[in-house]
């Protein structure tokens, strides 16, 4: 699949020419509706209808005159009025079945797709169809609209409400507003609501997540956690030094233990060596790995759990009321330590949990915050881990440059992490953000529309869901100069060594935008500088195995074993 990824990516980059006898070029170039001068297009400029536009006619009612294959221009962006804009019909995209719709595309047998393809779907529609592309037929499902043009996100973006409809997984908002509406009620947290509950809810917990003396209060915990963490890894390697097959579960162990450090107030365990299967550490970890990944096969195939309870739904229906269970527990653990004052500040700032606790006197909506927090963040964290290590491992040169980055921050292994000091390590964070966008473990961001709204010259309908594919988006030389390069030094500043290259701020979103941009973010960045910059400073890591695709399960990761070989340092 890998090599399908590659491809697609050179062919979206190979520049030709609209205009007749054009020169081709490797990059995009943007004009206004007003410039004469000769335009060059991508390869999905060039294939792409709708793109063609107005100007060396002046105007976009000229433009619809002129056949499509033969208009060279775009259309002026941002300009068109809804009522001149083309209707959502004309929107290209593939043709759906009688009955059947889109959604036969990922059946078994006669589908051209499996689930773990939608990443590489994303790179089809966009070289097929263009920048704006319609899925739909979608059997259960509102129409999906994948957007390509980074421009036209961030008008979208900037000019939603106060109160953003994120595209949300179906199952879990039946879940939460009916199955369990008895547990919820109207405290349904952040994670698949919408509206007003939604505003509601954020605005109660997000002062006390986001908060800076509460995030630099997880340092040392966290550092903790990690070196147990490290300590464990140690203990696996085999005669050649390498980790197990499985150690993508390690991994996940480490991530919920961080987790559940920062949203239930408590060590659970996962780190402990040989658990027993009937153990609630591995009963947690069990539950943690399948309750997501469970809800691509849930979301994306024929939804039939919405009519009757399916095996798959009723497992994840297990798994969910798992999490709620444990949740319940450790939250009532802590409100009874507050009652005893017996808190567990830290320098004289409370946790995360107390602090919500304190200030909003609910348990329940401590369980949902910390619901909200470990479903999302296990298997993004997780997944973005295994990633980033991959490549770290395969990326000798970088590797050396991050390490000899740590070397100068920390010259002895044994410093405590700071604040201070990750905030020093401009090479690792740019390292791990170039990774997010070459390989995005979000594959896309989204909105539905709560209005009629123009995008790329079309009138789009109120309720349709954008799709953003970050996992495109990232790799387009349009938006990103000399994308298909791996270039850490594209993130930094001149003055850190930055390469100045060109880099639409819409490019690459891996935790969203605006007001429902993630909730986690900072906790979910701590955690990955922290394991990366202890790992880094005292071990190298290599990778002597077949090269490992990426694909999707829930999120973007590379499948298979992750061997890595582990090789202490000098200190």
């Amino acid at each position: 699949m890998n090599h399908t990824r590659h491809r697609l990516i050179r062919e979206l980059t190979t520049a030709v020419t609209v205009a007749k006898g054009g020169p081709r070029s490797g990059q995009q170039q943007r004009h206004s509706s007003t410039d004469g001068s000769a335009i060059r297009y991508t390869h999905s400029t060039a294939s792409c209808p709708h793109m063609v536009g107005a100007l060396q006619q002046g105007n976009v009612a000229d433009a619809r005159q002129t056949p499509a294959a033969q208009q060279p221009a775009t259309i002026a962006r941002n300009t068109v009025r809804l009522e001149d804009a083309r209707p959502y019909s004309e929107v290209p995209g593939p043709k759906p079945l009688p009955i059947l719709g889109n959604t036969w595309r990922v059946f078994p047998i006669i589908g051209q797709y499996k689930i773990s393809d939608v990443a590489m779907i994303s790179f089809l529609l966009h070289r097929d169809y263009g920048r704006i592309v319609r899925l739909g037929g979608l059997i259960g499902r509102p129409d999906l609209l994948f957007v390509y043009d980074c421009d036209e996100i961030e008008k979208v973006y900037r000019n939603e409400g106060p109160t953003p409809f994120r595209p949300s997984m179906p199952s879990l908002v039946k879940y939460k507003s009916e199955l369990r509406k008895d547990f919820f009620g109207d405290l349904p947290g952040v994670v698949g609501v919408h509206g007003e509950p939604w505003r509601e809810f954020r605005s109660r917990v997000q002062k006390p997540v986001l908060q800076l003396s509460t995030v630099r209060r997880y340092v040392a915990p966290l550092e903790q956690v990690t070196e147990e963490f490290i300590d464990r890894c140690q203990a696996l390697l085999d005669e050649r030094s390498e980790l197990p097959d499985d150690f993508d579960n390690e991994i996940h162990k480490w991530s919920l233990e961080c987790i559940g450090l920062v949203a239930l107030d408590a060590r659970l365990g996962c780190l402990e060596p040989n658990l027993e299967p009937s153990s609630e550490p591995q009963q947690i970890i069990n539950a943690a790995k399948y309750a997501l990944r469970n809800v691509a096969t849930l979301e994306l195939k024929a939804p039939y759990w919405r009519y009757f309870p399916t095996p798959l739904w009723s497992r994840y229906v297990n798994n969910m009321d798992y999490f709620v269970k444990v949740c319940m527990k450790y939250i009532k653990n802590a409100t009874q330590r507050m009652k005893q004052n017996e808190g567990r500040a830290l320098e004289g700032e409370p946790s995360l949990l107390e602090r919500v606790i304190k200030s909003e006197n609910d348990e329940k909506l401590a369980v949902v915050m910390a619901l909200d927090l470990i479903l999302v963040g296990i298997d993004t964290i997780s997944m973005a881990v295994c990633s980033i290590l991959y490549q770290l491992a395969t990326r000798p040169a970088e590797q050396q440059k991050l390490y000899e980055e740590l070397k100068r921050l920390i010259p002895d292994p044994k410093t405590p992490l700071t604040i201070q000091l990750l905030d020093q390590a401009h090479y690792l964070k740019a390292f791990i953000k170039e990774v997010l966008r070459v390989y995005s473990t979000v594959i896309g961001n989204g909105r539905t529309l709560q209005e009629d709204t123009v995008i790329c010259g079309y009138r789009i309908p109120k309720g349709v869901q954008c799709v953003f594919p970050n996992l495109v988006l990232g790799t387009m030389e349009e938006y990103v100069s000399d994308a298909q390069r791996f270039k850490p030094e594209r993130w930094l500043k001149p003055n850190q060594g930055g390469s100045g290259d060109q880099l639409h701020p819409f490019a690459s979103l891996p935790y969203g935008y605006g007001a429902r941009m993630c909730l986690g973010r900072r906790f979910a960045d701590l955690e990955m500088q922290i394991l990366l910059a202890k790992l880094l400073r005292s071990f190298k890591l290599e990778y002597h195995h077949k090269p490992l695709d990426y694909v999707v399960t829930f999120m973007y990761a590379p499948e298979g074993a992750l061997k890595f070989k582990m090789t202490p340092r000098e200190a």
